[in-house]
């Protein structure tokens, strides 16, 4: 089912944790909400799930009004499945028995439940562990129980909160490619939420950034890190530089811009106009000059990352230092002599 919100707010006493937010999410698709804690992502997630009564707005879920002012419908009449951070798995079932759980509530005969079951478990790849319980199962495999809980109920949509959270590095990775194959056998609109932009970006169709109880920007991951259309967003995700810059000439989505007597050409949203502007540099901006051209800049500090180094360095242009990326090692004190390539003007 598609997610659609419109104006949907709710306030604790005085606090604002969602600010007449709107969404439109397409049927079927990965969506993350990305946004740092107390921001109001589980807040949000709650609200779609029926966990947490609105104040003002409307949600519905594909056809279906499932919330507005004054009518609120039950959790268990939306077919959304939560997916906790905890997992809330029941400890005394097994495998097949917290998978199960959910259907017998609605009455099912033994065969279709354990028809059901089998399905649901080879979907996630645990038909072998179907007599474990939860303890004698990593989290890894915990999550996958909470999945096929969720496919079994029929849910039309996932709705996951922070569901990595507790995992270890490596673990996480292998458990995005769980849930990115999860989501395609199962063909549900899901959507995650997370404060941590290496997983949005890696998983999500769409992403919404979220501050403050509000959306800032919705887009796919490339454009949210190439095309940021606020300052806020552009410091929030990924690593970055904001340079003053004088924008000098705009043709269409290409500026050309100057940093003192020191001119290049960068991308810029449409209707920008000419004079002072904030340019966003990425690592990936700023590289080694070979024909004499660019500025120079003294390194202050490098951090090696294992095959290469993030080198900050001070330049004449900015007034805090600049982070690039050296595939050599560069000491503290060397001058370099740089290259600007593109960056992106931030809209006004």
């Amino acid at each position: 089912m598609s997610i659609t919100l419109s104006g949907v707010s709710k306030s604790f006493g005085t606090h604002k944790a969602l600010n007449t937010v709107s969404l439109a999410i397409e049927e079927g698709s990965f969506f993350v909400v990305l946004g740092p804690s107390g921001c109001g992502k589980s807040t949000l997630l709650r609200a779609i799930a029926g966990l947490e009564p609105i104040d003002t707005g409307e949600i519905s879920l594909g056809s279906r009004l499932v919330a507005r002012d004054g009518f609120h419908m039950a959790p268990e009449e939306r077919r959304a499945g939560v997916v906790f951070q905890s997992y809330a798995l029941w400890p005394h079932m097994s495998v097949s028995g917290n998978v199960a759980f959910p259907l017998e509530t609605t009455g099912k005969s033994r065969s279709e439940t354990n028809a059901r079951v089998a399905e649901c478990l080879e979907t996630v790849a645990l038909t072998s562990f179907a007599r474990r319980k939860p303890a004698e199962l990593s989290g890894g495999q915990r999550q996958r129980v909470a999945l096929a809980r969720c496919l079994a109920q029929g849910a039309q949509t996932v709705l996951m909160d922070e569901p990595l959270a507790n995992l270890d590095p490596h673990l996480r990775g292998v458990m995005e490619e769980e849930l990115a194959a999860f989501h395609k056998t199962s063909g549900a609109t899901s959507m995650f939420i997370t404060h941590d932009q290496r997983e949005a970006m890696a998983l999500a169709d769409k992403v919404a950034v979220m501050w403050d109880g509000e959306i800032l920007q919705v887009d796919e991951p490339d454009v949210i890190y190439r095309q940021p259309n606020s300052r806020r967003v552009a410091g929030f995700i990924g690593r970055s530089s904001l340079v003053p810059v004088h924008v000098e000439q705009v043709e269409g989505e290409e500026a050309r811009v100057s940093i003192g007597a020191f001119a290049f050409d960068a991308e810029c949203p449409a209707g920008t106009r000419g004079g002072p502007s904030t340019l966003l540099l990425r690592p990936e901006h700023l590289v080694l000059s070979t024909g004499g051209r660019g500025f120079a800049a003294t390194v202050v500090r490098t951090v090696y990352r294992g095959g290469y180094w993030d080198v900050f360095v001070k330049a004449d242009c900015a007034d805090d230092p600049l982070m690039m990326t050296l595939y050599r090692k560069a000491d503290p004190g060397e001058t370099l002599q740089l290259d600007i390539l593109r960056g992106w003007v931030l809209p006004d």
